[in-house]
């Protein structure tokens, strides 16, 4: 009947009922997509000269444009949240009280000014307020003070000029060099011990110089023990001096520098490049001090080293993996085996890399450390689709001519390789957007969907044409490795064992011999007269379900049964003989459930510890001199929270009562250095009213509490704003200094602090704002930081939603939805236990996990979803066969390349390493345990399309052509 049909004549056909028609618009997309790869494939075969030498002429001429090479030298705009209030409040702060403004007082920690040096001084027995150690630390500030840093004639003019401090420096309102009250109070202690009188008594944490200014000395002075209360210095909770104090264990001492022009700023980073230079040599002259210094380029110059220190490892990754891929990419027969293809997988790796450094750098950006987690993804990606396309190769038929099998390659793989692609490029891009507020991550990402994208063209044109070199070596039995040709059997017998073993293959007529054309469970070598459509025999990707009807030149086998088992890959004969067998046994499913539940419950226990990693100093290179003063800070002056400045941006009736006792009240139970406090005790003192009219209380302020010595510091927090001839003028807008005290938890008491404070901004009837600069990293820092993650994982699961209308199948979407989910939960919580905070590193970890682990699992689940006729049990075998295999090798290769990195001294690289390995690890579970095991028992159902009475095997007919001198007959077989 079927062989008197018109059009069936060599096709194989599938009786089924009519399909739905979202199942027909499938089906339609489908065979467009496959033939569109198909052609797509004849052509780079045809053409795999042009191919494969575009790719490389184009990078090594993009790669030439290293001497564009930039590094980013603003390391805030990349770790802080690009749009935050505290950058506004910040911006508004410098407009009202500018550095330079300050003419008698700078706190270290309240402003963060363009350059400076800072060095923590540490006695490493006794005190620093010891007489021998005081004299040490003075005699440091006098050389810092004396150091001299020359300028090269070419950069200023026809000659050379010395530079000191005195010249840099913030100068006050008598044109001398501000410096820390500390250093005043040091030279106070040192003169009365001198001159034999007593030595004054320093307070803690505010304390009274000689001139009666009380100074807040809790950021500059650490470890302090006092007089009483078991040897600690108990907190004030006013304004008050604090107790004596008997010993400390550190100070600290900060030089700041003005960078008003160019040359400036230049002299500048030469004197912090001294003074760095000067500390170390001091230091190693006097080992009875530490000295831990920072600069202003501290944090740029550590960050950007992580990069420098992971060079070699990275090259040593691409040897690792390198090995790993030609190992891969091997197996006995010699003919058969492609070990150079391993190679050249990783070869398309680094020029689509270079290609894209190259477009960076003639577009002007910018490079960071963050970019060394780049080529994992580009390499992750690349080996997947690279080991899909080999093992693709290796079910193709032998007896076609190369550019057929290339094209049947494409047919099979592309569209699951271009969907996988389509994951990656979506994670990526809305990642990339402007609605991500971390800079950071934005950059990544962008320049990560550009490598990406052009990975899968090189891997289109330049990995496409080494398969077809190597498929032209295959064809005429020459040696995978060594490209000579390998001589017959009955020459062979003449050789020695090892020349036999090397040059080991199975020539065509040997294939036949023990292949025949239609033995029962065997591969069988159709007559290239025969062509045939089998339906699901070919797995599809992410965008593709199964073909219900395969076009005329597909060519894949429907069996895995193989008559030559010691020619397989080792990885397929154990997937095959072992591991298939085993992972579907009935009696180690109930195990692998088991194993699923606690990897969920480690994983919310771990979810449920996030921890924000706002601290910059966890990104930069370890033993550096960023991370080695923030450990010093940490331990030595953790007690108080850095200053914070209490803004009052608006005029504000201050002569009123009742706004006094709000200012009061907000600033009670902090300790405070406040030109408001001061006044008021000032006037109580005076036996005047402090509730004055507004003349009165401006005129008292202006001309008797300004002018006394001891309060005349208080003039750099104050702003007077003319209103009229002869009248007196208003308080435009003021500040007060907060110090509050802090445990252990000091960023997180800063954060909850920050909320607080502006929560009660809102409801006040003082207009007033608070600023510290590590509120710029603070400041929804969380939000900013999740923000693309969630962003990538709603679009993601919004495209397989979607796609499950017309592309996949509804039930290939959620259970690729449901294992992106479960891989990203399971490394979300692993990382959290394994010491991983949420920083900006480990976010772009995550979104990558994305892409990989839909490389990873989408093949297998597209492939179990398609088949039809056998039983769950066959097809998990058979799709770990197809799939898990190249999963598997990509897994080991990329894996191995991990090892190197995690050798390299940073904070950087090492939560790379670690977010990297667990997203490994992780897609290896789903991948080979938990999706093998729950597919045998869940949807979706492989007996749907059988109808009762119908045979177990599914019957495909077979149309054969046979020409004689006279007619056609048409010959049906049954298979």
């Amino acid at each position: 009947m079927l062989g008197g049909a018109p059009g069936l004549s060599g096709r194989w056909e599938r009786l089924e009922p009519r399909p739905r028609a979202c199942r027909m618009l499938r089906q339609v997309l489908h065979a467009g997509l496959r033939t569109s790869f198909h052609a797509l494939g004849r052509f780079v075969a045809g053409h795999a000269v042009f191919f494969a030498s575009a790719p490389v002429l184009l990078a090594i001429l993009l790669g030439a444009s290293f001497s564009r090479y930039r590094v980013e030298g603003d390391v805030e705009s990349l770790l802080a949240p690009k749009h935050s209030l505290a950058k506004i409040e910040g911006n508004l702060v410098e407009s009202l009280f500018p550095v330079n403004r300050s003419k008698h007082a700078l706190y270290s920690d309240l402003q963060t000014p363009g350059r400076y040096g800072r060095v923590i001084i540490t006695a490493r027995r006794g005190s620093v307020m010891d007489p021998v150690h005081l004299e040490t630390i003075l005699q440091l500030h006098r050389r810092i003070y004396q150091m001299q840093v020359t300028v090269p004639a070419t950069t200023v003019g026809s000659s050379g000029f010395n530079y000191s401090f005195s010249y840099l420096c913030v100068p006050d309102d008598k044109n001398v060099c501000i410096v820390d009250d500390i250093i005043r109070a040091m030279e106070e202690i040192q003169s009365a011990r001198t001159s034999n009188r007593s030595v004054p008594v320093l307070h803690y944490p505010i304390t009274q110089l000689a001139d009666g200014r009380q100074a807040y000395i809790g950021h500059q002075l650490g470890g302090v023990q006092g007089w009483g209360h078991g040897g600690a210095v108990r907190p004030q909770g006013t304004g008050a001096k604090g107790e004596g104090v008997r010993s400390a264990k550190a100070v600290q001492l900060t030089y700041y520098l003005q960078s008003r022009s160019g040359l400036m700023d230049r002299v500048a980073g030469q004197w912090e490049k001294a003074f760095c230079a000067e500390l170390k040599l001091f230091g190693a002259s006097h080992p009875k001090l530490g000295l831990y210094p920072s600069t202003s380029s501290s944090l740029r110059t550590d960050f950007q080293f992580s990069s420098v220190l992971a060079r070699r490892p990275l090259l040593a990754s691409l040897g690792v993996c390198g090995v790993l891929a030609i190992l891969c990419c091997s197996m006995r027969d010699c003919v058969r085996s492609k070990p150079w293809l391993g190679m050249l997988a990783l070869l398309s790796v680094a020029l689509s890399g270079l290609t894209a450094a190259g477009i960076l750098n003639l577009t002007g950006a910018t490079y960071n450390s963050t970019y060394l987690g780049i080529p994992f993804v580009m390499l992750g990606h690349g080996l997947f689709g690279s080991f899909e396309m080999l093992s693709s190769w290796r079910r193709t038929r032998e007896d076609q001519h190369v550019k057929e099998r290339v094209a049947s390659v494409f047919e099979d793989v592309m569209l699951r390789f271009s969907g996988s692609t389509m994951i990656h490029l979506m994670t990526l891009g809305l990642a990339a957007s402007p609605l991500t507020n971390m800079e950071a991550v934005r950059l990544f990402c962008r320049t990560a969907a550009l490598a990406i994208t052009i990975s899968y063209i090189y891997m289109l044109s330049f990995y496409s044409s080494c398969l077809v070199f190597t498929g032209y070596l295959e064809t005429r039995y020459r040696h995978g490795c060594f490209c000579r040709r390998v001589p017959k059997p009955d020459r062979l017998d003449s050789k020695p064992a090892w020349y036999r073993c090397l040059m080991y293959t199975r020539y065509q007529d040997e294939t036949q011999s023990t292949n025949p054309l239609h033995g029962v469970g065997q591969n069988h070598m159709p007559n290239p007269n025969v062509t045939h459509i089998a339906n699901s025999s070919g797995v599809h990707g992410h965008m593709a379900n199964s073909i219900q009807t395969h076009s005329p030149h597909h060519t894949h086998s429907t069996t895995t049964a193989d008559p030559h088992p010691q020619d397989c890959h080792l990885l397929l004969g154990c997937v095959r003989h072992c591991y298939g067998d085993w992972i579907t046994n009935t009696y180690v499913k109930p195990f692998v459930v088991l194993l699923y539940l606690v990897y969920i419950s480690f994983g919310l226990m771990g979810f449920l510890q996030v921890t924000q990693g706002s601290d910059p100093s966890a990104l930069v290179a370890t033993d550096t001199a960023t991370v080695l003063y923030t450990r010093a800070q940490h331990r030595y002056f953790s007690s108080y929270s850095p200053v914070i400045g209490f803004y009052i941006y608006e005029s504000a009736p201050y002569w009123n009562a009742s706004v006094q006792r709000d200012l009061l009240e907000y600033a009670k139970g902090f300790q405070r250095i406040s030109w408001l406090e001061a006044y008021l005790s000032y006037l109580s003192d005076r036996n005047q009213s402090t509730n004055q009219p507004r003349e009165n209380f401006t005129r008292t302020l202006r001309h008797s509490f300004l002018h006394e010595p001891q309060f005349a510091h208080f003039a750099d927090d104050i702003i007077f704003a003319e209103r009229g001839q002869g009248e007196e003028p208003d308080v435009a807008a003021s500040r007060i200094f907060l110090v509050a005290k802090t445990t252990e938890n000091k960023r997180e008491e800063m954060s909850v602090l920050l909320d607080t404070l502006r929560r009660l901004s809102l409801t006040s009837r003082v207009r007033f704002l608070i600023f510290n600069p590590s509120f710029v990293y603070l400041d929804r820092y969380a939000t900013a930081v999740s923000s693309p993650l969630r962003h990538s994982l709603l679009a993601v699961l919004f495209l397989l939603g979607l796609s499950s209308l017309v592309v996949v199948e509804p039930l290939v979407s959620l259970w690729l939805g449901l294992t992106l989910l479960s891989v990203q939960f399971g490394v979300l919580g692993f990382m959290t236990l394994w010491g991983v905070e949420m920083d900006c590193v480990s976010v772009l970890c995550l979104i990558t996990a994305l892409g990989h682990s839909a490389d990873c699992s989408g093949p297998l689940l597209c492939g179990f979803a398609s088949g039809r006729g056998e039983s769950r049990t066959r097809w998990v075998c058979l799709v770990l066969e197809r799939h898990g295999i190249p999963s598997l090798q990509t897994l080991v290769c990329y894996s191995a390349a991990l090892v190197p990195i995690c050798a390299v001294r940073s904070n950087l690289t090492r939560t790379l390493f670690r977010c990297l390995t667990l997203t490994a690890g992780c897609s290896a579970l789903h991948t080979l345990a938990f999706l093998p095991t729950l597919l045998t028992f869940l949807p979706p159902s492989k007996s749907r399309n059988h109808r009762p009475g119908r045979e177990g095997q599914r019957q495909e007919v077979e149309c054969v052509e046979m020409n004689d001198s006279t007619r056609v007959v048409d010959q049906i077989t049954t298979v």
